[in-house]
């Protein structure tokens, strides 16, 4: 593996996981890329557009840990600290298999022929030691693609012009023009005045429209402007130190103009020192190594579903404006203010949409693959893969088909055909998701047992503050129905008759607004024409404050309700009205808004609006741990307890005959809503499970096989000190991180 990002680390601990005998070479003192310490880009995904779409697996691991460890709150870019270094290092020590090697530069490429690597030569950095690294399958994630560049392989860099494969995004004639890198700062408020005074060879800024009508808004006096960017004209691979001293220049003249030149931050920023500056640009974009398919803007603008998905992603299609900080204006979204419905906001919104496992496989090199920023992608198809989680989840998906693939002997070119099932499966099974695919693992012995439990919630509904509505004033997320806005409800008895929700009319006269319920395919199906209503109303809402309005709707399976699925319940503008939030979320049940043509995003950070229903949906059955689905997806796919009873609680799988039982492997809920800055210093998810024990029956008792204390991680894997024969075993749940119930996504057992 060559390269240590997010990408290559993922894709390193992945193959070495699964037996291979894996070397992970980085040319810096630390791992993780652009996100480490040096660099101090916070990991972005698709949870920042979409609930429940935090990126599983390796990822997830680090990044639990992290905020398990860490004193430091992660604001923005710029605040990440050593314990993120510490964590992942932490991380490649305890990996069997794996041998890394740090400060360490690939210098050339060796072939065995046109076709095949036989080794990279590496030079560690002040050791005067050359290394030849000779390997079976290589993985080039070093970003630039130096890899795939020496050993002879296609590359693209630059933008494709809109007449190649007719892309949106694309501008009308290509180009060479790339996605700028950035240098961040951090500052800290020390208490007391701390002059600037900026060197002489710093940028001289003085003209507010720079910053304020070209979107470079110095919004925060902590730092973390990602929009310090420079690219063109300068070339990101062999120029990249005149870059870095650009952005240095350009760092220094912001922090003078914030400092002692804008009127508007002067004041603000009077007790702001310089904490860190960066000295490595984060590069966003370079070369663009041809593999077997190259993903263009239309596959995640239409959810391209591809057999041999490995992956997902859910970004915007974030294409920055080339030239940076010497552009006419700043990246496009940011230039309008980031106004969520404008048509360049509707335009860019995709996803969630997979990723094929054949844009991570060179077509011109047997034994090579890529992970990161470096696959096989249009320019524009960049700007939304190009994010750290969601490469992330393209490394470990690449680390473990190289694995597969040495294992049973199989040609790279052919995994997408003749291995994509083990692959997909294995992914699954090491705690990631898929968007097409579920558990179908014949050797999971819970498939086949019948579960309990000793109790379940009920979905009643979701209440709204007290203290608020008592108040009458409206809570930080209650904004007015400006825009048409929908709420999820799972539905699992097929009757639904009667649904409520919570209003506020705010104006001197009755209102009217238009409300429908409609079946949805899952919670990202943010479709508002393409479905229609099977309920339809307008409701009457008298002038007064946080009023519940019952709606009679009668629904069954005859008219078109579907147990085990969701509906969302619409309603339409009226900016007269509030539809208020539920005091907390109820897990699976999220919200969105209409955006423009057609199409809904995520609300808010993903709040549950009020509601009420009749009957209650038993939305969080025990039978749902095994039905291969570990996130709320096309319904919640969770058991819950019963939050009005006391923990302990537990879980039980009961076979018709006896199975012999030496892996135990459950997924519990937690740091799935929202991206990584959301989750605070030394956070513990408070649905996770903490202290739990499995039990089995044998006989005729039960016998306690394992104890855990003090857990927080979302999937955990428990390998039995011997097989146990029995028919019955048992998750018991004896304290959670804070929540009442108990809570289990997946069990499988082997």
């Amino acid at each position: 593996m060559c390269g240590g990002g997010l990408a290559g680390f993922c894709a390193a601990v992945a193959s070495a996981r699964h037996g291979a005998k894996t070397c992970l070479v980085q040319d810096r003192p630390v791992f993780g890329g652009n996100s480490s310490s040096e660099v101090r880009v916070t990991p972005h995904g698709a949870a920042a557009f979409h609930v429940y779409a935090k990126e599983t697996g390796i990822i997830s691991e680090l990044l639990i840990e992290e905020r398990a460890r860490n004193h430091e709150p992660i604001f923005e870019n710029g605040w990440t600290n050593s314990v993120w270094d510490m964590t992942m290092y932490d991380m490649a020590q305890r990996t069997e298999n794996l041998t890394f090697y740090l400060n360490t530069t690939i210098l050339d490429v060796r072939m065995a022929g046109e076709r095949k690597i036989a080794s990279v030569v590496g030079y560690v950095a002040n050791a005067e030691t050359e290394i030849e690294f000779v390997g079976d399958v290589f993985v080039d994630c070093t970003g630039d693609g130096l890899v795939a560049d020496r050993a002879g392989c296609e590359w693209r860099m630059g933008s494709e012009g809109r007449e190649e494969f007719a892309e949106p995004h694309a501008p009308l004639l290509a180009s060479g023009d790339v996605m700028g890198s950035s240098l961040l700062f951090k500052t800290k408020d020390i208490g007391y005045p701390a002059p600037f005074t900026a060197p002489d060879w710093a940028a001289k800024l003085d003209n507010p429209d720079f910053f304020y009508k070209q979107g470079r808004n110095p919004n925060d006096m902590r730092g973390g402007y990602w929009w310090i960017e420079i690219g063109m004209p300068w070339n990101t691979v062999y120029e990249n130190e005149d870059i870095r001293h650009e952005l240095t220049r350009y760092v220094l003249g912001i922090w003078d103009w914030i400092k002692n030149r804008d009127p508007l931050t002067k004041e603000l920023a009077a007790n702001h020192a310089i904490d860190w500056i960066g000295q490595v640009p984060g590069k966003r974009e370079s070369r663009r190594i041809m593999g077997h398919y190259l993903m263009t803007e239309h596959d995640p603008q239409n959810k391209t579903v591809f057999d041999d998905e490995i992956a997902y992603g859910g970004w915007f299609l974030d294409l920055h404006t080339p030239g940076g900080l010497l552009a006419p204006t700043s990246e496009h979204a940011s230039s309008e203010g980031y106004d969520e419905t404008s048509p360049y906001m509707v335009k860019s919104y995709c996803g969630p949409y997979g990723i094929p496992l054949r844009s991570t496989i060179a077509k011109d090199v047997d034994n090579l693959m890529m992970a990161g920023r470096n696959i096989s992608v249009t320019h524009a198809a960049l700007g939304t893969v190009r994010v750290m989680a969601t490469t992330a989840l393209v490394g470990q998906a690449v680390g473990t088909a190289a694995a597969i693939a040495l294992k049973r002997g199989v040609a790279l070119a052919d995994v997408p055909t003749q291995a994509i099932q083990e692959v997909k499966q294995t992914l699954l099974r090491d705690g990631c998701f898929l968007l097409n695919t579920m558990n179908e693992d014949e050797l999971d012995l819970a498939r086949k047992a019948r579960v309990t439990a000793s109790s379940q919630a009920a979905l009643h509904s979701a209440e709204v503050r007290a203290d608020l509505s008592a108040s009458g004033e409206r809570g930080p997320q209650d904004d007015f129905l400006q825009q048409r806005k929908g709420q999820w409800i799972a539905i699992s008895e097929g009757v639904l008759n009667r649904v409520s929700v919570c209003l506020s009319n705010w104006s001197d006269v009755p209102q009217i607004v238009e409300a429908l319920i409609i079946p949805v395919d899952h919670i990202w199906d943010y479709r508002t024409e393409a479905t229609p209503a099977i309920a339809a109303t307008k409701l009457l809402i008298m002038p007064g404050k946080y009023q519940w309005i019952d709606w009679d709707v009668h629904l069954d399976e005859t008219t078109g309700l579907k147990s085990g699925s969701y509906v969302r319940l619409d309603l339409l503008a009226n900016p007269n009205l509030v539809w208020h939030c539920a005091a907390g979320i109820v897990p699976g049940q999220t919200c969105a808004y209409e955006m423009g043509e057609g199409k809904m995003r995520r609300d808010w950070n993903g709040p549950t609006r009020s509601f009420r229903v009749e009957p209650p949906q038993h939305a969080y059955r025990p039978e749902y741990v095994t039905n291969g689905v570990t996130r709320p997806y096309r319904f919640t796919n969770l058991w819950r307890s019963d939050p009005h009873e006391p923990l302990s609680q537990w879980l039980e799988l009961k076979w018709e005959e006896q199975q012999s039982i030496k892996q135990v492997e459950i997924t519990f809920p937690g740091s799935l809503l929202w991206e990584y800055r959301g989750y605070a210093p030394f956070y513990r998810d408070p649905q996770c499970p903490k202290d739990y024990r499995i039990e089995a029956y044998v006989n005729e008792e039960w016998q306690e096989l394992l104890e855990v204390k003090g857990n927080y991680q979302r999937h955990c894997r428990h390998a039995l000190a011997q097989s146990v024969q029995t028919n019955k075993l048992r998750v018991v749940i004896e304290a959670t991180n804070g929540d009442p119930s108990a809570a289990i996504y997946e069990v499988r057992c082997y």
